[in-house]
């Protein structure tokens, strides 16, 4: 049965149940409100699990990757093929930021679309802790390591608080890339103080290992099937949906967990285990709320912005970790046969006006590109047009405002 047909029932029993009920008093609008939400999550969690079956079933080979193409196969997978010289899925994720090659197996992180938070560390002093983020005890201060400011721990554990201006919503994302120290010990991430779990990852035996967990066992756990070094940065993601708590390690979700218990509040708490011999590392943290369905966006407002469209600094080479983002996007389109789209590329003001115009009108067309040519949306559907700096969603002067003002951004025409 088609995801259309799927969450037509659910939308057909919920206005069902809904006629049946008499309404005009306050219980009855409120039951009636909680019909439609439970239909609208019912429609979003089968999206999920299309959009996991999607990303899951292919992987983008090189033509003359053999090895590639051959172990696709063996995993019964679907192969897409890029001309040679291309770098496949798993080599494709190895270059984004250092991250841990992987073939991106039940990837299906999308980021929110309100940035709360965002951390490179790089307006504090080498040396310093960093001014952002609340020192709670250990050891851990600013230092230089692989080309970029990192926070690094040196003691078991460097425990500090991310500070956020309001609660946890109900929807959130998080991001931060990490090297887990202290001889393999696990990094953890508290979302309140007397939650019952927490979020953890390690490194184990030659993997990323990480989950969810209730002090030291286990509630949800897995590993990356790609060997790893020790000290090899890779990208720690969590997605939160209510008690539904998705955990991901490099490019793989390790944890999938629809009733978890970790709690909400004004602070994350960052356990970062390290010693001076294996000191751990974390920097690029960013935490975002989620929103509103992108169909549900842009017929209100005529546009949408999404944050998970991912593209190295000074780059127009969509990264593989976008993959659940076009996907959403072609499947309201697929949906909506009607709606055609203007792709916009935004930058922040960081660097030459000129230069992040010609950037932003590359990523706009990459965009494009990767929507025609991966899902097979018509061309004439879509239109690329770069804006540069010149229409910024929030204020250029924190952090956060200039992570909010590097989007792509969808326009109803």
């Amino acid at each position: 049965m088609s995801f259309r047909i799927r969450s037509g029932l659910v939308l057909m029993a919920s206005v069902a149940l809904a006629i049946a009920i008499p309404v005009g008093r306050t219980a009855d609008a409120q039951i009636l409100n909680r019909i439609k939400k439970a239909a609208e999550r019912a429609a979003e969690r089968e999206t999920e699990r299309q959009v996991d079956r999607k990303v899951t079933e292919t992987i983008r080979c090189a033509a003359d990757d053999a090895a590639c193409i051959d172990r696709a196969k063996r995993d019964g997978k679907q192969v897409e093929t890029a001309p040679s010289g291309s770098p496949s899925t798993a080599a494709s994720a190895g270059a984004a930021s250092g991250a841990v090659p992987a073939a991106f197996v039940n990837f299906d992180f999308v980021p929110g679309d309100r940035v709360l938070f965002a951390e490179d560390f790089s307006r504090d002093q080498v040396g310093d802790f960093p001014r952002r983020v609340e020192f709670v005890r250990g050891n851990a201060e600013v230092a230089e390591w692989q080309g970029a400011r990192w926070l690094r721990g040196t003691t078991w554990p460097s425990v500090f608080d991310v500070v956020l201006s309001e609660a946890l919503p109900e929807r959130y994302t998080i991001e931060m890339e990490v090297v887990p120290g202290g001889d393999n010990r696990q990094l953890a991430l508290r979302f309140a103080e007397n939650a019952a779990q927490h979020v953890g990852v390690r490194y184990f035996q030659n993997r990323l290992n990480g989950g969810i967990y209730r002090g030291s066992n286990a509630i949800a756990a897995g590993s990356t099937e790609d060997v790893v070094k020790t000290a090899t940065p890779f990208m720690l993601r969590v997605m939160v949906d209510g008690r539904y708590v998705k955990v991901y390690a490099g490019g793989t979700r390790v944890a999938n967990v629809p009733n978890a218990e970790v709690g909400r509040s004004r602070k994350i708490r960052v356990e970062l285990p390290g010693s001076p011999e294996t000191p751990g590392y974390v920097r690029s943290i960013r935490i975002a709320a989620g929103g509103r369905t992108l169909y549900d966006a842009i017929s209100a407002d005529g546009r949408v912005a999404t944050q998970g469209i991912y593209f190295d600094t000074n780059s127009d080479v969509v990264r593989p970790e976008s993959a659940p983002t076009l996907t959403l996007i072609a499947r309201m389109l697929e949906e909506h046969p009607e709606l055609k789209l203007t792709i916009e590329g935004h930058t922040d003001d960081v660097g030459d006006d000129a230069a992040n115009l010609r950037l932003s009108e590359r990523r706009a067309a990459a965009v494009k590109a990767a929507l025609e040519r991966q899902h097979r949306i018509a061309g004439d559907r879509l239109q690329a047009r770069g804006i540069g700096e010149s229409k910024p969603a929030a204020s250029n002067d924190t952090p956060e405002g200039r992570q909010q003002n590097r989007r792509v951004e969808l326009v109803k025409r």
